[in-house]
């Protein structure tokens, strides 16, 4: 692709902030402490998540980078940077989670295979960039089509980076055309993060952003946009991100059985103490991020500080100076919910955090419910010990 390249080794990584958890080095994949993510409402780029499947490409010449719409629609275009900048720009405030965000949680109560995450696998993000209704509109696709006269019915997102998963093939992924062509979908050709042009492991020089959605379809470094009668047939989509039930195993698996994951289920964590914590006797501030996928708002956030047999609500709120309120049109659909609680803790406990959504979705109790091989999806109520002064558990 003309102004951009896929390196084939890791001689060429950018740098990374020193606080970040690695969690694998080659391809990087890296996590904040959990604490940061609870110290602002928008997470600073340098402490927004990175993950990855091989080297980062590379721009050499952003005056000759661009990408290729084809497939099923009348006339294949090609088009710069130049030409989405000239679609009207939108932000859009949306989280990007991994699915394996608390794999290692998971994978305590079983092994699992995959990059193993901690609690930090997401982020809340202001993206800027065009629609990507407009961009489908510029190249003779309406608004709220589910399926183009020649048949198309999927949109897929080719990156230019390269995965040994895809056999040296660059990653890919793809959404319905139905939601790629609604404009409250808000799904983004996103040029920008916070107000500044995307760094590269964020995706420079242009990325999509489908809110809502397990991060493995926000496809970074966009290289081609492809309309298919079929969903993408890539390994991402049919060979990896899928929920099973915890009785398959890597000698049963049937991977056509299930759909691909998209939207994400109800999540909260605490990330004002680690999993197991010393405190002094008194009272404490317990914080941490809720969110939910497709749009829903986090209608609470029930906090136990007696190991999950009496509830206590905790405060939400977002933006500073506007009263959250689940699914308003005064709050940022897409985002996370921060929330707070404080509370006294005189004795050594298990504190438990879970949320409801806005369709009244909540957290399984037990990880073991929602065991799965790959350990994607760990929504089950996230728990951490405290051990008060010299008192046993």
């Amino acid at each position: 692709m003309p102004g951009i390249k896929g390196p084939s080794d890791y001689s060429q990584e950018p740098p990374r902030h020193p606080c970040l958890q690695i969690n694998s080095k080659e391809p990087f994949n890296a996590e904040p402490p959990r604490s940061a993510l609870v110290s602002s409402y928008v997470t600073p780029v340098d402490l927004f998540y990175k993950r990855n499947h091989g080297p980062i490409p590379v721009v050499d010449d952003i005056e000759r980078y661009c990408f290729d719409i084809t497939g099923l629609i009348q006339t294949p275009k090609k088009l710069y940077m130049r030409d989405v900048r000239m679609l009207p720009k939108y932000n859009v405030t949306a989280i990007l989670q991994c699915a394996g965000n608390r794999r290692t949680a998971m994978s305590k109560t079983r092994k699992v295979r995959g990059v193993g995450w901690d609690v930090s696998a997401i982020g809340n993000a202001v993206w800027g960039g065009a629609k990507l209704a407009d961009v489908l509109e510029f190249v003779g696709i309406p608004k709220l089509t589910s399926r183009t006269q020649s048949g198309g019915k999927h949109v897929e997102f080719v990156s230019i980076d390269k995965c040994k998963e895809e056999n040296g093939g660059p990653y890919k992924a793809s959404i319905p055309l139905i939601q790629a062509t609604n404009p409250e979908a808000d799904v983004l050709l996103a040029y920008e993060m916070n107000g500044e042009p995307l760094n590269r492991d964020h995706g420079y020089p242009l990325r999509v952003i489908v809110p809502g959605v397990i991060g493995a379809r926000s496809v970074k470094w966009l290289d081609s946009i492809n309309i298919l009668a079929e969903e993408c047939q890539g390994f991402f989509m049919q060979k990896d991100y899928k929920m099973f039930p915890p009785s398959v195993d890597w000698d049963n698996i049937n991977w056509s059985t299930r759909r691909p994951q998209m939207d994400f289920p109800v999540q909260s964590v605490i990330c004002s103490l680690e999993d197991v914590q010393s405190i002094k006797p008194g009272k404490i501030t317990i914080s941490g991020y809720a969110a939910s996928g497709g749009g829903r708002g986090i209608e609470r956030v029930d906090v136990s500080i007696d190991g999950g047999k009496t509830w206590l609500e905790a405060s939400r709120f977002q933006k500073t100076g506007i009263p959250y309120i689940s699914d308003h049109e005064s709050s940022d659909k897409w985002a996370w919910v921060l929330f707070e609680i404080t509370v006294d803790i005189p004795h050594s406990t298990e504190i438990v955090a879970k949320a409801v959504d806005s369709a009244a979705n909540v957290q399984p109790e037990n990880v073991q419910d929602i065991w799965n091989l790959r350990g994607i999806l760990n929504t089950s109520w996230h728990r951490v010990q405290v051990r008060v002064g010299h008192s046993n558990m």
